[in-house]
């Protein structure tokens, strides 16, 4: 049986989609499913997993692992398989931990001078310097002058930076008897 076609039609080019455009047909019905149970739907545990590599191709990169999951197939399937997962999500947190350390090293560059890294920043931004961080934790680290006169233009550009003393200097350990 043919289904009975509905009696909207599509936006022309240029056209604004209004709600008449939408029919609640089985499409836009799974248009609104998230993209997980899209996928779900009439799969495989298999076909789930991804492409299967062939066992050259698993234990090439099984080489190297502990026990048995460098020599038999099914155990080094699986390790093979968590070890792309780990190495897809590490791929990510190395960004995310590279910027947190050029940001440290930023912050200690800063407060040497007597501005914090927040305030540094936001006078950066109101000077329009487009310098990202690791250039900046580089010339923090290795171009101290060129780093000062960075917090010096940093600091005329907000007054925020101009109020912020250093913290005093402790000079030995002093016990109380």
């Amino acid at each position: 049986m043919i289904p009975p076609v509905s009696s909207t039609r599509l936006p022309l080019d240029g056209e604004k989609v209004t709600a008449s455009h939408l029919a609640p047909t089985k499409a836009c019905i799974t248009l609104s499913l998230s993209p997980h149970l899209i996928c779900d739907i009439g799969e495989s545990e298999e076909q789930k997993r991804g492409r299967n590599m062939n066992k050259k191709e698993v234990f090439k990169l099984a080489k190297g692992f502990r026990g048995r999951a460098k020599n038999c197939i099914r155990i080094a399937r699986e390790r093979v398989e968590k070890a792309l997962q780990y190495s897809y999500r590490d791929r990510r947190n190395k960004k995310r931990d590279m910027r947190s350390l050029w940001i440290e090293r930023i912050n200690a560059g800063t407060r040497i001078h007597g501005v914090n890294y927040g305030n540094f920043m936001h006078g950066l931004v109101k000077e329009n310097i487009q310098l990202n961080r690791k250039v900046l934790s580089e010339l923090s680290m290795h171009e101290p002058y060129s780093f000062k006169a960075l917090i010096d233009v940093s600091r005329t550009a907000f007054p925020g930076n101009k109020n912020m003393t250093s913290a005093p200097k402790k000079e030995g350990l002093a016990i109380l008897v």
